[in-house]
């Protein structure tokens, strides 16, 4: 608990915490950060010591492919940093920002509570050092507690209790404005903003932030609309450096590639229900999806910061997490892509195999189409577990992220069809399915981004793409680039209008992609700008 009554921002708890854990410079366990409101005279500054919340139900620990968080019998929510593969899932799990990327080991870390000190007996370093007594620990559950009688007198709040993680962590004369960050609105220069540039992981980021301590990179403030309360009300004026985007363009790729792959073969599965393909091409098809099941493979490793234990989400997995569901399922669709390949490249005879009722390369087929259904849409589950991201909670994410599959897929056999002998019954439906594919695409998109948002930090994500620095790289590359031309395109193609010379298809076919990157990269990357803290 933190009595703000108390709270005189003296700093005691976090250097007690650096020199506790030997927390190295530009990363806190907990910090203090500080709020004014008012104009000179009448001004007061708010207190608010930030931390881990050690939720009863908490999304870090959910999230975690291999049991590096975990939640102790007493309630603490600890970690082992022997086990992290540096996924960064956790940090976009954690609503409250309490978690961070260890410049020195490049592994996640965290408030635990000082678990070392309570199974001696002690009381965590922060409680020890208060000069105020303003941070109180102890046993919620004994009514006879210090903390349990204050919760039981006081008026008491927490931190985002909105998003059902039962945090643990309460304050008494928490002030709203302190407490939630998208309700102050930081100047571009302020006591320790110098602290830009950040350490380790995070360094990469600094350009990042620069100018935009409310979340947002270079100039975004001028671009979308101001949190709900003006400067003039409410103010950052000291606090812990942002740690800027985690999921970069690697993310963004591995969700474009790992569309792409899952396209590649529902896309042809599809169309071969009105014509049947030799198994040439099938051979390509699905040495292409292998190939781009292969590269998505390497995007998810390259982002880890401890790529040698990438192994350890198959070794020692926590099940709960999609991160593993999804590993097990790209391995299940990489599989039975291989056999079908096998057979593809073998002299079978294909076609009759594939259409004989009951047959094992039927049913094989089948088991296909849904892994690759599962490898398109699994990434909707995982993002809805990163709870701190709120544009990441869509109810259109499953559907968007499955639709993805088979507009990637035609649009790759579009764009290959001058050198592929594609059946002549495929390449007029192929032309029909890329337009239906992309329309619906483009309706979710604007369903998603235009509709009313249940948070305002939703719906400042969503400012980011539609007005904000996304917004050029947004409308000229996936509304205009990415949907109108290729619409416009395609419809020339099939209605003989015109062809471009016969190359109306595969040039709709490659703006279509290049446009659903640019989609991708402003939906993973906008939630990432607004603070948490």
């Amino acid at each position: 608990m933190i009595d703000n009554r108390k709270c005189i921002g003296c700093h005691a708890c976090t250097v007690a915490c650096k020199a506790e854990h030997e927390v190295p410079v530009g990363v806190n366990r907990t910090w203090v950060k500080y709020i004014e409101k008012g104009i000179f005279p009448q001004t007061t500054r708010h207190f608010s010591v930030m931390r881990c919340n050690h939720c009863a139900d908490a999304p870090c620990v959910e999230i975690c492919p291999v049991t590096a968080l975990y939640r102790r019998p007493d309630g603490i929510v600890d970690f082992d940093n022997r086990r992290c593969i540096g996924c960064k899932a956790c940090m976009q799990a954690c609503p409250y920002d309490a978690l961070y990327i260890d410049p020195q080991n490049h592994t996640a870390a965290k408030c635990n509570y000082c678990a070392h000190r309570v199974d001696l007996g002690l009381e965590p370093a922060c409680v020890n050092v208060c000069p105020e007594h303003a941070i109180v620990s102890g046993d919620l559950q004994d009514p006879a507690s210090e903390i349990a009688q204050l919760v039981a007198r006081e008026q008491v709040t927490v931190r985002k209790g909105e998003k059902g993680t039962d945090p643990q962590l309460f304050y008494i004369d928490g002030d709203a404005a302190s407490l939630d960050a998208s309700r102050t609105q930081a100047a571009a220069d302020y006591l320790w903003s110098s602290q830009e540039s950040g350490v380790g992981h995070f360094a990469r980021f600094a350009e990042q932030r620069k100018g935009g301590r409310d979340g947002s990179p270079v100039g975004e403030r001028r671009q979308v609309p101001p949190p709900e309360a003006s400067a003039e009300e409410a103010r950052r004026v000291y606090d812990a450096p942002d740690k800027g985007v985690l999921w970069g363009w690697e993310v963004s790729g591995y969700i474009w590639t790992k569309a792409l792959s899952a396209g590649l073969f529902l896309a042809p599965f599809l169309l071969s229900r009105a014509a049947e393909a030799s198994a040439g091409v099938w051979s390509a098809c699905l040495g292409a999806a292998l190939f781009f099941l292969a590269l998505t493979g390497a995007l998810l490793v390259k982002d880890l910061d401890k790529p040698a234990r990438f192994a350890y989400v198959l070794l020692r997995p926590q099940w709960r997490s999609w991160l593993v569901r999804g590993a097990w399922i790209i391995g299940a669709y990489a599989i039975l892509l291989t056999l079908l390949l096998a057979l593809a490249l073998s002299q079978w005879s294909w076609g009759e195999a594939m259409l004989r009722p009951g047959g094992a390369v039927a049913l094989l087929m089948i088991l296909t189409a849904l892994a690759a259904a599962a490898t398109a849409a699994y990434t909707a589950y995982l993002l809805a577990q990163a709870k701190g991201r709120d544009l990441w909670q869509s109810p259109l994410a499953v559907l968007k992220m499955f639709l993805h599959a088979p507009l990637a897929g035609t649009a790759a056999l579009a764009l290959a069809s001058p050198w592929i002998p594609l059946p002549q019954g495929w390449i007029w439906l192929l032309a029909w399915m890329l337009s239906a594919t992309l329309l619906l695409h483009l309706a979710l998109l604007g369903l998603e981004l235009t509709t009313p948002h249940a948070t305002r930090d939703a719906s400042r994500a969503a400012e980011f793409i539609l007005r904000g620095r996304l917004a050029p790289a947004f409308w000229g590359g996936a509304v205009v680039c990415g949907g109108l031309i290729p619409l416009a395109l395609l419809l020339g193609h099939t209605s003989s209008l015109f062809d471009l010379f016969g190359w109306a298809l595969p040039l709709a076919g490659l703006l279509v992609l290049v446009g659903l990157y640019f989609s991708e990269h402003a939906w993973v990357r906008a939630p990432q700008w607004i603070r948490l803290s």
